[in-house]
C-alpha cells in the first residue's frame, strides 16, 4: 500500500480575492445633449451621459456611492417635451432625448435654487458653493437680511404648518446653535440644506444604523435623531459615514471644529497620506489630513472597493494615539482635551 494520506489536499488560497465576474454588456442609447450627440449604456442617467461630453453639471445632493434623492434640485435640466425640468442624477436616459444644461430656464432655475439655499443657510463651509453663485449671477442678499438664530429646541418645538407672516424685510433661516453632545463631531445644523446624503450612508446605502431621519416639515424640517434625543442616546455608532458625505460642514470633526473656532484651520497647509488602518484585518484606506505634523481629521477614498468612502468608529476617529496620547498629548491642536483615541474609545463603551 502507498504511504501517501488517503485524504484530499486542498489547492492553497488565492493570493488576491477573486474578481467578481462581469456584467452582461448593456445595449447602448443616444441622446442629444445640447445639440451634441451622446451614447450611453441602458440605464445611465442624464448625468453620467453629461459626463461623457464634459458637461459640468452642478450637483450638491449627489454622491456616485449613494442612491440619488433629488433633494436639492440644483443639477436640473430642460427635456424638450417635458412639462417640468428634470434631476439629471436620477433620470435614467431613453432613446432620442433632447436635453438642454444650459438653457435660460435651467439657469434661472438653479440661480433661484442657489439664492433660497445662500440665503436661508450658512455655507461658509461649504467649498462648492461660491464657485456655484457667481457662474448663475445668485444674489442672496436681495431676500433681505438673515433673521436671528434660533433658541435651543425652538425649530423643533414648533407646531407644522403654524407659522407668522413674514414682514418682507428679513430672510427666514434654519440658524440655531450648534449641537455639540458628544466628543467625536459636531452637528452644526444652521448649515444643512437637507441634502439627506446623511441619512442615506446612516441608512441601507452604508451603515444601516438608522439613528438619524428627518423630522419636521417644510422649512422647518431638519435631520434629528429618534424623538430628538441627544447623541449618544440615539442609535448612533459614531462610523462617522455622515460626516464623510455631508457637502456643507453641517457635520465636523470636533478637531476641525475647535480649531476653526480658534483660527487656526489652515487647508493650503495640510498634506493627505492614504494608509491602511491597522485596527483589523478588513484591510480599511485611510486618508490622513495632516497640518504641523499631526492629523486633524481622517476620510477614505470612495473609489477604493472595500470601503467606498466609508469606515467605522476606530478607523475614522481613533488616531490620536499617534500622537503620544497620554498626558499632554492633547488634541489636533495641542492642549490637554480629550484625543480622538479617547473620544473614539469611550463611545464605543457607551455604544
Amino acid at each position: 500500500m502507498s504511504d501517501a494520506p488517503i485524504w484530499f489536499k486542498p489547492p492553497p488560497p488565492p493570493s488576491v480575492p477573486p474578481k467578481a465576474p462581469p456584467s452582461p454588456p448593456r445595449p447602448v442609447v443616444e441622446v442629444s445633449i445640447d445639440g451634441r450627440a451622446a451614447r450611453v449604456p441602458d440605464g445611465s442617467t442624464i448625468l453620467d451621459a453629461c459626463k461623457t461630453l464634459g458637461i459640468e453639471t452642478p450637483t450638491l445632493c449627489y454622491l456616485e456611492t449613494l442612491t440619488p434623492v433629488n433633494a436639492c434640485r440644483v443639477c436640473v435640466v430642460e427635456l424638450v417635451g417635458a412639462r417640468t425640468l428634470v434631476p439629471a442624477c436620477s433620470r435614467r436616459v431613453e432613446p432620442g432625448m433632447k436635453i438642454l444644461t444650459d438653457s435660460e430656464r435651467v439657469r434661472l432655475s438653479r440661480k433661484l435654487v442657489l439664492e433660497l439655499l445662500a440665503s436661508s443657510v450658512d455655507l461658509s463651509t461649504a467649498p462648492s458653493v461660491p464657485p456655484m453663485l457667481a457662474r448663475y449671477g445668485a444674489r442672496p442678499e436681495r431676500f433681505g437680511r438673515p433673521a436671528a438664530s434660533s433658541k435651543p429646541g425652538e425649530r423643533e418645538g414648533r407646531e407644522p404648518g403654524h407659522h407668522h407672516a413674514p414682514d418682507g424685510k428679513r430672510a427666514e433661516t434654519v440658524a440655531l446653535p450648534a449641537k455639540v453632545d458628544n466628543e467625536l463631531y459636531v452637528r452644526d445644523y444652521a448649515k444643512c440644506i437637507l441634502c439627506y446624503k446623511c441619512v442615506e450612508a446612516c441608512g441601507v446605502d452604508a451603515q444601516n444604523t438608522f439613528a438619524i431621519a428627518v423630522a419636521g416639515r417644510g422649512f422647518d424640517a431638519r435631520i434629528s435623531t429618534e424623538h430628538d434625543v441627544v447623541l449618544p442616546d440615539s442609535a448612533c455608532v459614531y462610523c462617522g459615514n455622515c460626516i464623510g458625505v455631508c457637502p456643507t460642514g453641517a457635520l465636523m470633526f470636533t478637531s476641525e471644529h475647535e480649531m476653526r473656532k480658534r483660527g487656526t484651520w489652515d487647508e493650503s497647509r495640510q498634506k493627505t497620506t492614504d494608509t491602511i488602518c491597522p485596527y483589523c484585518g478588513v484591510g480599511c484606506t485611510l486618508t490622513l489630513h495632516t497640518q504641523d505634523n499631526r492629523i486633524v481629521k481622517v476620510s477614505s477614498p470612495m473609489d477604493v472597493s472595500i470601503t467606498q468612502g466609508h469606515l467605522c468608529v476606530k478607523g475614522r476617529f481613533g488616531f490620536e494615539f499617534v500622537h503620544g496620547g497620554g498626558a499632554g498629548g492633547g488634541g489636533a491642536g495641542g492642549g490637554a482635551e480629550a484625543t480622538g483615541g479617547d473620544r473614539a474609545a469611550k463611545a464605543r463603551r457607551d455604544g
